[in-house]
């Protein structure tokens, strides 16, 4: 591992810790804060896949993956008051569920991004995106709140989640968590487009420093 992996494996771990504490908590009735936060991972790889190659995009997964279960695992011991109750500030379910879903699909992006780097520009990172964040939605939120995999964590009430609601308010019913993982879907489609403005610009600087250099 060298210099050059320090920033994106940094950026990884802060995106995962700081992702796994705010999708427990809603904005709105759909979306939970996570959702604006976790998509910045798939950025963060198909940078360094695209700048240093895919051997250092997978060193990067796997070095945030590392670091970022530790940190969540940490998160577990630590405890929040809110509304006259304590609670752990990262769920041990969520970080199950975010690191199996974290690392399948960041692989997934690398691999997808690099069997796509020679065509347009924006075909390897938007495609890697879109397979590997539906992939990560449908695991994480499986994983950290259906009502059938209670016996993970015991301890940890997930009966919010599971709430029998119409899907987004309009559509059949189904427990609260399937909105969820549908809204969070269509926020992380959504940021796939707007993140190849800010792929373009970094990749075209880096790349001129590294040929001035």
């Amino acid at each position: 591992m060298t210099r050059i992996h320090i920033p994106g494996i940094l950026a990884m771990a802060a995106i995962v810790v700081a992702s796994n504490i705010l999708v427990q908590f809603l904005f709105g009735n759909w979306l939970t804060w996570g959702a604006f936060t976790y998509p910045l991972a798939f950025l963060v790889t198909d940078l360094m896949n695209r700048i240093y190659g895919v051997q250092a995009a997978r060193k990067v997964v796997f070095a945030g993956f590392i670091v970022g279960v530790i940190c969540s695992m940490i998160g577990t011991q630590i405890m929040i008051q809110g509304d006259g109750f304590e609670y752990p500030a990262v769920t041990l379910r969520i970080a199950i569920g975010s690191g199996l879903a974290f690392l399948t699909a960041q692989l997934l992006d690398v691999a997808i991004f690099d069997r796509l780097r020679d065509g347009a520009w924006w075909r390897a990172p938007l495609a890697s995106t879109l397979i590997g964040s539906t992939i990560d939605t449908a695991l994480f939120f499986t994983i950290a709140f259906s009502a059938g995999l209670t016996f993970v964590e015991p301890a940890n009430d997930v009966s919010w989640a599971n709430e029998a609601l119409p899907i987004l308010g309009a559509g059949p019913v189904a427990p609260l968590w399937v909105s969820l993982a549908i809204a969070d879907w269509s926020v992380k489609l959504s940021l796939a487009l707007i993140a190849l403005v800010p792929f373009r610009v970094i990749v075209a600087r880096i790349t001129a420093k590294q040929s001035a250099a």
